[in-house]
């Protein structure tokens, strides 16, 4: 089992390290409250740690980037590109301007179709392998979602094969079906998926979707 080390202590950051701990994985999430974290660290048990953004990156094989989008090039940057160097990194950010409320329901970003949070990440640290996942759904169904029979879709993008291959094998194991985009340009569009999913909450209070691509 690989080590798995996640940045970000909010319920997206828990839920993903609650589903790599079942699967038997060591996890360590990084926060700059370790306190906070201490009843969740109770209730995963032996597999589960807490410790510092830079821990976290040094110990993970596979990292998880769990932190709000205004905020995930500045904690890279503390880290810096020698320990990410190689590093699967699952990029679950979305760019939501947290300036600017929903208009009707549609969230803000601060990037535009021109270029994603994904691309803007992977120029700034090209020896890093970063794959878009789980941005675009809520965080209680990120793990074992319940759709009855049909498996949800989780799209994903990435410019190394390999990585991608590593995080289609978790979200296969969450329960998901994988629909690999392409490259990281991919992004683009995968980002804004986000502010579709989150309309029905904003609007009507529904959260329990999620996408679906259908193929003949």
């Amino acid at each position: 089992m690989k080590k798995i080390g996640i940045f970000g202590s909010g319920s997206v950051g828990t839920t993903l390290a609650d589903g790599f701990v079942a699967l038997g994985h060591e996890v360590k999430i990084g926060t700059r409250d370790a306190a906070k974290l201490d009843d969740w660290k109770a209730a995963a048990g032996p597999l589960a740690s807490v410790g510092s953004f830079d821990e976290v990156a040094k110990f993970g094989e596979i990292l998880v980037l769990a932190v709000k989008g205004v905020a995930a090039e500045g904690i890279l940057r503390e880290i810096g590109e020698a320990i990410l160097s190689g590093k699967v990194i699952i990029d679950a950010t979305n760019p939501i301007d947290d300036k600017a409320a929903p208009e009707d329901g549609v969230l803000a970003f601060f990037t535009d179709l021109r270029k994603s949070l994904m691309e803007h990440l992977q120029e700034a640290f090209p020896s890093a392998h970063f794959v878009k996942a789980f941005n675009s759904v809520g965080a209680h169904l990120m793990v074992n979602p319940d759709f009855g029979d049909q498996k949800p879709s989780m799209f994903i993008a990435g410019n190394n094969p390999e990585a991608k291959a590593e995080v289609s094998d978790v979200l296969v194991k969450f329960g998901w079906e994988v629909e690999d985009m392409g490259k990281a340009a991919a992004a683009r569009v995968i980002e804004p998926l986000c502010i579709l999913w989150c309309i029905p909450g904003f609007l009507e209070n529904r959260w329990s979707h999620a996408f679906k691509l259908l193929k003949q």
